[in-house]
């Protein structure tokens, strides 16, 4: 396996990005009243997991780098759980949140792969 030289050379830390801007652009029409809640917590979950990816991979030892990864994934795990909240509170729809739900779940999927082989 090639050495990574920087976090932006992780296809996953790229899809998260991809994810987070997504996850803003989903919750722009949700409603007023929610800024402090739903829609700040939706976006600080899918802020957390490229962050602690650039983090983690900027410590240079597996032990710390796979713990960042693990908190990641419990921030995949958080965001996936809002995005079906905010769909059950009616702030969008089934067909409004297809993408993000995708692209959340194959974050998880390649943040499952990285965080077994940091071992």
């Amino acid at each position: 396996m090639a050495e990574t030289k920087s976090f932006r050379d992780l296809e996953v830390w790229v899809m998260a990005m991809e994810l987070a801007t997504a996850i803003y652009e989903l919750t722009e029409n949700f409603p007023s009243h929610e800024q402090y809640g739903i829609i700040a917590q939706i976006r600080r979950a899918a802020v957390s997991i490229p962050a602690n990816l650039a983090e983690g991979q900027n410590r240079r030892q597996n032990g710390p780098y796979r713990n960042h990864v693990g908190i990641a994934l419990g921030s995949q795990g958080e965001l996936d759980t809002l995005i079906e909240l905010s769909v059950r509170l009616r702030y969008a729809s089934d067909a409004d949140v297809l993408p993000t739900q995708a692209m959340t779940a194959r974050v998880g999927q390649m943040l499952s792969g990285l965080f077994r082989s940091l071992k």
